[in-house]
C-alpha cells in the first residue's frame, strides 16, 4: 500500500469519526422499502439512481466498489442481490457491518483500495456501483479497464464523479461564494499544491485528492469497451460551494458490457 492509499485510509477514517453525510448508514426505513423492490441508492450527492438502471435484482452478484459507509451495500442486498463491498477504510466497512448485523442482512466485506482489484476474478459480477471515489486515484483508467474485466458479459458499470471543473477552482474563495479559476487539469493535490499546503493537508488527515479529464472518465470507460446508456449530473445541494449556483458538481454514468 503507497504512502497516498494510507493518507486517504486514514482520512477516510477520520470521516466516519466526524460523522460526514456519507459516512451515516441508512435507516431501517430505508432497507425495508429495498426489501419492497425500492432500493433508492445514490451515486453522487442528491439524485437516486433511476430504477431502470439497475433493473432486478434478485440474486445478482454486485460489487459495491469503494463503497463503504453502510448506505449502497445494504439497500442493494435488502432488494436481494449477493453483494460485496470492497472498501479502503476499515471504519466505512464497519457501518456496512452494523446495517448487516441490525438488518440480518448477508454481506461480503473486503478491506482494499480501486488501484488493486487484482483479487477479483474475471467475468464475476453482474453490476458494479461505485460512487463518487476516483478523485482519491491517480489513474481512472485502469478502474474501468478492471471494472470491464470483472463484469460478465452484459454486466452494468454505475459510476458518479466530480465535474473536472470542481477540481480547479479556489476552494477558499468558493467559502466565500466566489468560483475563480485557479488550478489545471488534471489535478493532483501533490503535484499542484505548495510544500505547506500539501504537509497541511496531511497532519489534519485530509485525503488527498485528483481531478481527471472527462477524456479519462467518460472516454476511459469507452476505450475499456463499455457501451454508454445513460447520464445525468447532480449539484453538492448544500448551499456552501458557490458551483452550485451555475453548473452542476457531479455526474453518474451507466455503462454495459457488450
Amino acid at each position: 500500500m503507497n504512502d497516498v492509499t494510507k493518507l486517504n485510509r486514514a482520512a477516510w477514517d477520520k470521516e466516519v469519526e466526524t460523522g460526514r453525510d456519507c459516512t451515516i448508514p441508512v435507516s431501517s426505513e430505508q432497507i425495508k422499502a429495498a426489501r419492497s423492490g425500492c432500493p433508492r441508492i445514490c451515486i453522487t450527492t442528491n439524485k437516486i439512481v433511476p430504477e431502470d438502471w439497475l433493473g432486478n435484482l434478485n440474486g445478482k452478484n454486485v460489487l459495491a466498489l469503494a463503497s463503504g459507509g453502510g448506505q449502497q451495500g445494504p439497500l442493494l442486498a435488502a432488494a436481494g442481490a449477493k453483494v460485496t463491498v470492497f472498501d479502503l477504510s476499515p471504519k466505512q466497512l464497519n457501518q456496512d457491518r452494523l446495517v448487516m448485523e441490525r438488518e440480518n442482512l448477508d454481506m461480503c466485506l473486503i478491506e482494499g483500495s480501486m488501484t488493486d482489484m487484482s483479487s477479483f476474478k474475471t467475468d464475476s459480477f453482474d453490476i458494479i456501483v461505485n460512487p463518487v471515489s476516483n478523485c482519491y486515484i491517480p489513474d481512472v483508467n485502469y478502474v474501468w479497464k478492471e471494472c470491464y474485466r470483472i463484469l460478465r458479459s452484459g454486466g452494468v458499470l454505475l459510476a458518479g464523479f466530480d465535474n473536472p471543473v470542481c477540481q480547479i477552482l479556489d476552494w477558499e474563495l468558493q467559502d466565500q461564494g466566489i468560483c475563480q479559476m485557479k488550478y489545471k487539469l488534471p489535478y493532483s493535490d501533490q503535484e499542484q499544491l505548495d510544500k505547506d499546503q500539501y504537509n497541511d493537508l496531511v497532519s489534519k488527515r485530509s485525503s488527498i485528492q485528483y481531478g481527471h479529464l472527462l477524456g479519462d472518465q467518460i472516454g476511459g470507460q469507452l476505450r475499456a469497451g463499455f457501451h454508454l446508456t445513460g447520464l445525468y449530473e447532480d449539484y453538492w445541494g448544500d448551499n456552501r460551494r458557490a458551483i452550485d449556483k451555475h453548473m452542476p458538481a457531479f455526474i453518474a454514468t451507466r455503462a454495459i458490457k457488450i
